[in-house]
């Protein structure tokens, strides 16, 4: 099986393209960089082998779009329909969510946070905390079962340093980094200390009221783009999962092809 996993993010999109059901590449794009992702879009398009049964070149594959961005993922659909000929099949819309959801408003979840949360409950197969590093840092939890049952949001590094330079006179903006130290002995020093330890500490905070809510301390897996910056200062958590949005894209996207031919 041949997929084209888009993840659309708030910041950036992430381009996966897996052959026969086996990661070739994947690729982060700044969001709204039209050029570089109709590049990016072309150039693995390419690669999906065509149909031999085809005489007009059709390939022989899928290009699968979870998105937290409605107006990127225009663009995406767009670019995919001038370019490449083809549709997008949108997660949540075109394509069920890959796991029942314990949600007051099931329909208001980012796609993204369920893809992520199936991906890593299927190799996990029991209870698994799932938090995501990005714009927004989530922390969602799936119980053992494989429901997905809700979880956090708080600001993301970025956010959290925007909001220390546009809300005060003098505090410089930050790129958060590992720090030196758990304090600093100047002005951006102290704001990456804390924005960097405020995010750990939160972390360990909700997973252990997770934790207390269900009897254990779960299994844990960290994901997004901020998630390498503190991996190695989270003694609590299990694994590092880079792009796990997009592997929980391919999950979905093949769940729904294997119980669509069950049905037939």
């Amino acid at each position: 099986m041949n997929i084209i996993a888009i993840d659309i993010g708030n910041t950036n999109i992430g381009i996966g393209l897996f052959l026969d059901g086996k990661e070739e590449s994947i690729q982060t794009i700044p969001g709204g960089a039209d050029g570089e992702l109709r590049e990016c879009l072309a150039g693995a398009w390419e690669k999906i082998p065509i149909l031999e049964t085809s005489t007009e070149g059709k390939r022989s594959g899928a290009i699968v779009v979870s998105s937290v961005k409605p107006v990127w993922t225009d663009q995406v659909r767009q670019i995919v329909e001038e370019d490449l000929n083809e549709k997008i099949q949108v997660i949540g819309e075109d394509i069920p969510l890959p796991m029942l959801l314990w949600l007051d408003e099931p329909g208001k979840v980012g796609t993204d946070r369920v893809v992520a949360a199936a991906a890593a409950y299927a190799v996990v197969e029991d209870t698994v905390v799932v938090a995501d590093l990005g714009t927004a840092v989530t922390i969602d939890l799936v119980d053992e079962h494989g429901v997905f049952q809700g979880g956090v949001i708080v600001p993301g590094f970025d956010i959290s340093a925007q909001a220390l330079k546009d809300y005060t006179a003098q505090l410089p903006k930050v790129t958060v980094h590992r720090p030196d130290g758990p304090y600093g002995r100047n002005t951006a020093d102290a704001i990456n200390c804390g924005l960097y330890y405020s995010i750990i500490g939160a972390m360990e905070e909700i997973i252990r009221r997770y934790a207390e809510q269900i009897g254990r301390w779960p299994q844990t897996v960290i994901t997004g783009s901020g998630a390498e910056t503190i991996k190695d200062d989270c003694p609590f958590i299990d694994n590092y999962v880079p792009h796990l949005v997009i592997r929980g894209i391919v999950l979905a996207y093949m769940k729904y092809v294997e119980e669509k031919s069950e049905m037939v």
